[in-house]
């Protein structure tokens, strides 16, 4: 059990980055936190790991409590590994080498097939003998990942690990890191702006905003039940629309959250908006409409000529 009691840090005196942070997180278990840039994610995760000294709270890890360069000589949690954004490389031993740091020279048989391992897992086999710096952005980050991975920590701590990585290998490896960790029952902790690190991967979803926890919740009950638009727009597009437009929803609120997907083009509504503007998405377009002074999102799989007026029902 990891757990977060009461945190607050700041940089600077009297500006906080992170106030009164307070949750728990079962051994095993896979979150996602998200939130606008600038609200406090990567600090959290170099608290938990140990990189800076609280101004109030305390951590534990199990029942050993996660201590700050006050304390240690070597700040870090040793059953944590923290992936950064600047991943960390050695730049010029080759990547065998930078992922083999923290693996014992005493048994190399073990340490040639554990880094064979890894190299396999993050697709860069064929890279073994490369240094670093002649990789791209980023090959430097599946490596830096292998590494983090090499001596097998309790806990990941991972910031935007695959913000360099290119979609044809993100969603594989994605997959593969994901998969690997449930199996060997090792807790992981992203911050990350991609929703699909949340709703694919995430058993459970933490939603800071400028600096406090305002939400916590599974990841698809925060979907499907957002409590505000500034959680749901973490996950794309979002209407706000107002309630009595939908008679055929049952709600005590003056507005209801209505993601694109769930506006549906329809001759027998009475909600007419007026088409700005189509997007190709692949699949279908997403369409920017206008009714009154709202600008309204919803899907279409036909092209939609600007200016047309179009009838919208919900579907929830």
């Amino acid at each position: 059990m990891l757990r977060v009691q009461n945190v607050s840090f700041s940089y600077l005196e009297n500006t906080p980055i992170l106030d009164n942070i307070s949750f728990e997180i079962p051994q095993g278990t896979h979150v996602s936190i998200i939130g606008e840039s600038g609200c406090g994610k990567s600090t959290l995760l170099k608290l938990i790991y140990g990189l800076h000294d609280l101004d109030a709270g305390e951590i534990f890890w199990k029942e050993e409590q996660v201590l700050g360069p006050a304390y240690n000589l070597v700040p870090g949690h040793e059953r944590m590994k923290y992936l950064a954004q600047d991943f960390g490389l050695m730049p010029f031993s080759t990547v065998s080498e930078n992922i083999g740091t923290y693996l014992s020279n005493f048994y190399p048989e073990e340490k040639k097939a554990r880094i064979q391992e890894l190299l396999a897992m993050v697709e860069m086999t064929a890279f073994a003998n490369v240094k670093p710096k002649l990789l791209s952005g980023g090959q430097q980050q599946r490596v830096a990942l292998a590494k983090a991975l090499a001596r097998e920590p309790e806990v990941l701590l991972l910031d935007e690990p695959f913000s360099h990585i290119d979609n044809f290998r993100k969603n594989k490896l994605r997959r593969n890191l994901f998969n690997y960790l449930k199996k060997e029952n090792i807790t992981c902790i992203v911050a990350t702006h991609d929703k699909t690190d949340a709703l694919s991967f995430a058993d459970t979803t933490i939603v800071l905003q400028r600096g406090k926890c305002i939400a916590k919740s599974n990841s698809k009950e925060l979907y499907q039940n957002p409590p505000n638009k500034y959680v749901a727009s973490l996950f794309g597009e979002v209407n706000e629309l107002p309630a009595n437009l939908f008679p055929n929803i049952e709600t005590s609120q003056e507005t209801i959250l209505v993601y694109p997907h769930q506006l549906k083009v329809s001759k027998n509504s009475d909600f007419k908006v007026i088409v700005q503007q189509s997007y190709f998405k692949g699949h279908n377009y997403l369409v920017v409409a206008k009714y009154d002074e709202f600008e309204v999102f919803f899907e279409s799989l036909e092209l939609l000529e600007n200016g047309v007026e179009i009838g919208l029902k919900i579907f929830k």
